[in-house]
C-alpha cells in the first residue's frame, strides 16, 4: 500500500510517521508513505505555487501547473499506465465524511495520491482534472489538508496486520461491524477503587457471559444516549435481539 502526499508543509509528517504504534506499518514498509512538495515543480526564483484568485476576494488559490507536475512526477515515479493510476484524493469541505466503513475500504486498498490543499483553496481546474475523490473529516474548515492526511493515514495504518500489539483489537472499536456498528462501552483498570468509585461489580465477577452482557448493555446506553441514528441502523439492519430491545425499552 502506498500513499503519495502532496503537501507545502512535508514536515509537519515526520514526527507523526515516527511515533505511536502505528509507526510500525511505516517502518515495515506495509504503509508506504512518500511526501512531495508542489514548490520542487513550481518555476522562477521564489517558486511560486499561489496566486491572487480572479474576480477578487481575501486570500491566494494553489495554481494548477506546480499541481500537475508533481502529479505528473507521482504517476512516473509509480510507473503507472492510464489504467492502474491511483486516485487523487483532495480533503475538502464538500467531501463525503470519512467513516470506519470508508476507512475500512481504504486499509484493503493499494493506497492513493493524497493532495492537501492550502490558503484559500486549489484552482478548480486542476481539481475538474485530477481529483477522483473528496473526502471530509467534517463541517468546519482546517488551515490545510495535513491533518485529514495523517488522520487518514493513522485509521488505515492501524488496521493493518501486526500493526496493534492485539490482532483483533480493532474489532472492538467503536463503529465496527465486529459491535454491530455501535459505540464502544466504559473500560476500567486498576486501582479497583480510584477517588471513591469501585470497578463495576460485573467486571470482577469473572463470569464470561455476565462482562459480555454488561458490555453490551453499556453499548447500547451509550450509543442511544449519544448516537440514536447508530441504533437504528443496527436495528434496520436485523442487528439487535430481544434483549438488546429490552435494554433500550428501559431506557426509553
Amino acid at each position: 500500500m502506498r500513499f503519495d502526499i502532496i503537501t507545502l508543509f512535508p514536515e509537519l509528517f515526520a514526527p507523526f510517521l515516527a511515533s505511536g504504534v502505528t509507526r510500525r506499518a511505516y517502518a515495515s514498509g506495509q504503509v508506504d508513505v512518500r511526501l512531495w512538495n508542489p514548490r520542487d515543480q513550481a518555476e522562477g526564483n521564489y517558486r511560486r505555487v499561489d496566486d491572487r484568485p480572479f474576480g477578487g476576494g481575501p486570500g491566494m488559490v494553489m495554481m494548477a501547473e506546480p499541481l500537475a507536475r508533481c502529479l505528473a512526477a507521482i504517476r512516473a515515479e509509480r510507473g503507472e499506465d492510464v489504467a492502474s493510476q491511483a486516485p487523487v484524493v483532495l480533503f475538502s469541505p464538500i467531501g463525503e465524511p470519512l467513516n470506519h466503513g470508508a476507512v475500512e475500504r481504504w486499509s484493503a486498498s493499494a493506497g492513493a495520491v493524497l493532495l492537501c490543499g492550502r490558503y484559500e483553496g486549489i484552482d478548480q481546474r486542476f481539481i475538474d482534472a485530477h481529483v477522483n475523490v473528496q473526502i471530509s473529516l467534517g463541517d468546519f474548515v482546517l488551515s490545510g489538508g495535513e491533518i485529514a492526511a495523517i488522520a487518514l493515514l493513522d485509521a488505515v495504518a492501524r488496521l493493518q496486520p501486526g500493526v496493534l500489539n492485539d490482532e483483533g483489537s480493532h474489532q472492538l472499536d467503536s463503529f465496527n461491524p465486529a459491535l454491530d456498528g455501535l459505540l464502544d462501552c466504559p473500560h476500567y483498570t486498576r486501582p479497583e477503587e480510584w477517588a471513591g468509585q469501585q470497578v463495576p461489580a460485573a467486571l470482577m465477577s469473572g463470569h464470561h457471559a455476565q462482562i459480555e452482557r454488561w458490555r453490551r448493555d453499556q453499548r447500547l446506553a451509550i450509543t442511544a444516549r449519544h448516537r440514536p441514528d447508530l441504533i437504528d441502523a443496527a436495528r434496520q439492519a436485523g442487528r439487535l435481539g430481544k434483549a438488546d430491545e429490552a435494554v433500550l425499552a428501559k431506557l426509553a
